[in-house]
């Protein structure tokens, strides 16, 4: 895992921290991976910011769960509220859960008309998965190259992205993203097209079909790899042309987050047959959803019966309809796009006079730094992107890195990160990287 604490690292960590450590190693099972050279302990947080056991606070220029700020006091209390009432499973009928609902709708194209709750984005993702079965019959499905899109076992074999001890699945095929910052490709919609059209071929020569074409519309897990605008197109058409649907998972881009248009999806303009939400949808708390059209969904329901416990509860759905109102109410999309134009401009600056600072990318409040050997191999370099990424750490800086060769800075804080925020992340950035000269 990239970013990983590894004990077997004879480091200079606190006796406090080491007995932390040890009771973590006694308890959690081992699949539980800390982040950081030197993990971190946490005891509160609030806005962009968390404070470590000792006071001491850090900028978070890393976590899009709580994507209205950690703790924000709007959310806490629709949830405390709503807790001190009711929260029960989800085949009673509930208010607070149906006015969560409609909101939530209105925010998609009108055709994506009905939404099915789940806990977890990798639930939403197995459900999505099923219900596109239902609706082809074909098991087929594509993702990208580096994808991850859950944990559960059938969307981690859609989820290489996990490495080789996690096998994909027989029935998925990857297929590689355009990086026009190391190919310059002229065609680039055109090459994803041809790949996503091998791989339709072969899903088919092999008896599967195909049942999906599967992305996270920043890639974030394949290096945010965001550009250029609409190069899926090609794509999702050889897709639906071989009867198969487009999934958007959203977990990622969703909720404002790319500044340009609230959903991920929209910022390509292909619109998509089921549409799956996650971590930052009640800032944090356990819920989820797949979005679909009533034909969509009907098949699936024709034939089986879904029932999640907690999926959708009414403390979940009054945290994530607060969510929408403080998206709205403190205008944090337009937030994403101003700030986010801005980080990247001071970054691009940074590139300019530094050769192992390459590609700039993202859209809104996602970016990703793409770290490389020099500016004319461009070879990823890893080391640098990790060593950078423990060294703002040291400078109470919080962020990771991703891509195949985990050479990319990843950078998506909470969405009121400001501007005067964006100006102490690069301001420790610059000391981080100019004193690993």
């Amino acid at each position: 895992m990239i970013n990983s604490y590894d004990p077997t690292k004879n480091l200079d960590l606190d006796d406090d921290l080491i007995t932390l450590i040890k009771r973590r190693t006694k308890t959690l099972g081992p699949s539980h991976r800390l982040f950081y050279d030197k993990p971190v302990h946490f005891v509160r947080a609030k806005g962009v910011r968390m404070y470590d056991e000792k006071g001491q606070d850090y900028l978070d220029v890393y976590n899009n769960v709580p994507s209205v700020g950690h703790c924000h006091p709007r959310v806490v209390e629709a949830l405390a509220q709503q807790a001190a009432k009711l929260n029960t499973h989800t085949r009673y009928l509930s208010d607070v859960v149906l006015e969560y609902a409609e909101r939530l709708l209105e925010t998609f194209p009108e055709v994506l008309s009905r939404v099915m709750f789940t806990c977890t984005g990798s639930e939403a993702n197995d459900a999505a998965f099923r219900v596109a079965r239902h609706k082809t019959g074909n098991a087929g499905l594509i993702v990208t190259a580096n994808a991850y899109h859950g944990i559960t076992e059938t969307v981690s074999a859609a989820s290489p992205s996990l490495g080789n001890g996690v096998p994909v699945g027989n029935h998925i095929r990857l297929v590689t993203l355009p990086d026009i910052y190391r190919t310059g490709e002229q065609d680039p919609e055109g090459r994803f097209e041809r790949d996503v059209q091998f791989a339709i071929d072969d899903l088919a020569r092999h008896g599967f079909g195909t049942s999906a074409i599967v992305m996270d519309t920043i890639f974030s897990s394949d290096g945010v790899m965001s550009h250029p605008i609409g190069f899926i197109c090609g794509a999702v058409a050889a897709v639906r042309r071989a009867g198969g649907l487009y999934i958007a998972d959203e977990v990622q881009p969703g909720f404002g987050r790319t500044g340009e248009k609230m959903w991920g999806f929209q910022r390509h303009g292909v619109l998509p047959d089921v549409v799956t939400l996650g971590k930052p949808m009640a800032n944090g708390l356990p819920l989820a959803a797949v979005i679909a059209n009533v034909e969509t969904f009907s098949k699936f329901a024709d034939n089986a019966r879904y029932f999640n416990t907690f999926a959708g509860n009414p403390v979940c759905c009054a945290a994530g309809l607060a969510v929408l109102e403080v998206l709205r109410d403190e205008g944090l999309q337009i937030n994403a796009l101003t700030v986010g134009e801005y980080m990247r401009h001071r970054l691009k600056k940074f590139a300019a006079r530094d050769e192992r600072i390459g590609d700039i990318r993202g859209s809104g409040l996602f970016i990703g730094v793409d770290m490389v050997t020099d500016g004319v191999s461009k070879e990823p370099d890893q080391q640098i992107a990790l060593a950078l990424v423990n060294r703002l750490r040291e400078l109470h800086v919080l962020i990771s890195s991703s891509g195949k060769w985990g050479n990319v800075l990843k950078i998506r804080p909470p969405l009121p990160f400001s501007m005067s925020d964006t100006d102490e992340f690069l301001e420790k950035f610059e000391l981080a990287i100019y004193g690993m000269v």
